[in-house]
């Protein structure tokens, strides 16, 4: 295939807002009954009478949370439906509809707009929800999007991260640490490329922790899965900001105690194979690095004999009394409190959170 050494570059003003709009959104279709109107008029309709709503937002901002220098915008598009999507699922809940909205600088076509929501309507499609409204505006900062979700449940299923209790499993499903390495090796090769642009990396190796950054997958299926099962979590959280300070949220809510096991930690061999080539500990990226989205939640011990060996589900520790804190079970058999240094949306590094100090 030649590669187009001219790809036409449509100015976003040749079109205004309301036709780009229209343009971006011409092919979404409408899948849920719950959706009554979707986009084209000044308010989406939506009825969701079929139980309570389950409502999130989330922000993605160039160069915070994103680098088109590796990001396929077609990719981003497709994440940042996950983002919120994943949120929605760890509510137990079904996503029903979500908005879109996007403020770009004059540098971006038209046409990396098209490649931008041709993700999103992979996603909506993949996933079952209704595109219903968003809108456009400029940035003089680069790219910004914002995704609302929605979604439905029956007000006895929500789940929420307040209801773990004594006793209970503590349950991760798929393997975590992935995006995290992804990412890292993303960054490698981008410093590479600034040394010698002719260097075309095999990233082959990577696929799989590759894919786990640029395109993760929410865990519908789990929620599914959980259903199938007639399994209800006492309490849930998706896997954003690392496991360690999941975890915390859910004992600080629920106001428990944990153990969790260091070699019950679910991690794929290209994990440790990755780990082993950046000198990094996999339990470390296990519980810092975050973006997995995966689920974390619990489940009462008499459910146990319905999940037990189900290859996406994997008990990693159980809920102690709130005075016995917060631990990780060490490989060697030692207790060490368990700290989560995840991301700091506010700052755009590194935060520290622990037993005495969780948001």
């Amino acid at each position: 295939m030649i590669e187009d050494k001219n790809p036409q570059r449509t100015p976003l003003s040749e079109m205004g807002e309301f036709g780009l709009i229209d343009h971006l959104t011409r092919n979404f279709q409408i899948n849920n009954p719950s959706t009554l109107l979707g986009v084209g008029d000044d308010a989406a309709i939506l009825d969701l009478s079929a139980g309570a709503t389950v409502v999130s937002t989330d922000l993605l901002i160039e160069n915070v949370h994103f680098d088109l220098s590796y990001v396929p915008l077609k990719h981003l598009g497709y994440k940042a439906v996950m983002v919120n999507l994943s949120d929605i699922y760890a509510m137990n809940a079904k996503a029903t509809q979500i908005t879109i909205s996007i403020a770009v600088s004059n540098r971006f076509p038209v046409e990396a707009l098209e490649e931008l929501y041709s993700g999103i309507e992979l996603a909506s499609k993949v996933y079952g929800v209704d595109v219903v409204g968003g809108d456009t505006s400029s940035s003089n900062v680069g790219m910004i999007i914002s995704v609302t979700a929605m979604g439905i449940a029956s007000k006895d299923k929500i789940v929420k991260r307040s209801g773990a209790q004594v006793n209970d499993l503590l349950i991760v499903s798929g393997d975590i640490g992935g995006a995290y390495l992804g990412l890292q090796v993303l960054e490698r090769e981008k410093e590479v490329f600034k040394v010698n642009p002719r260097n075309q990396p095999d990233l082959t190796p990577y696929s799989y922790i590759i894919e786990r950054q640029l395109k993760p997958e929410a865990r519908k299926d789990i929620v599914e899965l959980l259903e199938k099962l007639d399994v209800t979590p006492t309490s849930m959280i998706d896997i954003s900001d690392g496991l360690s300070s999941e975890i915390i949220h859910l004992c600080k809510n629920s106001k428990v105690g944990v153990e969790l096991y260091e070699n019950k930690i679910p991690l794929d061999q290209q994990v440790i194979s990755t780990c082993e080539e950046f000198n990094l500990d996999s339990t470390t990226v296990a519980l810092s690095g975050g973006e997995d989205y995966e689920l974390l939640f619990t489940i009462k011990q008499d459910d146990f004999p319905k999940i037990k060996g189900n290859p996406n589900l994997t008990v990693i520790g159980y809920i102690t009394e709130p005075s016995n804190g917060m631990y990780l079970v060490t490989r060697g058999e030692t207790k060490v409190p368990i700290i989560a240094r995840g991301w700091n949306a506010m700052t755009g590094s590194e935060k520290e959170e622990n037993q005495e100090n969780a948001d």
